[in-house]
């Protein structure tokens, strides 16, 4: 199995702004040279935040369901295998097994209606 990868380089299109309805997050997966890079974008209005796809708690996926990384009101991050609770916006941890642990940022914008590494 290839390694998996913490960070992607500059410019990959990941898809349209539309890909990901507004309030909501998807998986992605990208295949490299060097390994498989496994992370999620979380989309609010025309602004996207990435996300490594790694629980600092246990290092394992945050979601058990493809593109499960929202709470129900969608307002924080939550690993599903172990309940920790993370702020969208900058990754922190602020409730569960890794309280003040902070999730991996991976840099995504939009440009020109595209996801794009940044």
């Amino acid at each position: 199995m290839p390694p998996r990868l913490t960070e992607t380089p500059s410019g990959v299109k990941l898809g349209p702004l539309d890909l990901i309805a507004d309030g909501k997050a998807r998986n992605f997966v990208l295949e490299m040279r060097a390994g498989r890079f496994h992370g999620f974008v979380i989309r609010e209005g025309e602004t996207v935040r990435g996300y490594v796809d790694r629980c600092p708690h246990m290092g394992v996926p945050m979601a058990q369901q493809l593109d499960g990384y929202l709470t129900d009101k969608g307002d924080l991050i939550q690993c599903s295998w172990h309940g920790a609770l993370f702020r969208i916006d900058d990754g922190l941890c602020v409730g569960g097994p890794c309280a003040g642990a902070r999730l991996m940022p991976w840099p995504v914008t939009v440009a020109d209606g595209v996801i794009i590494t940044a």
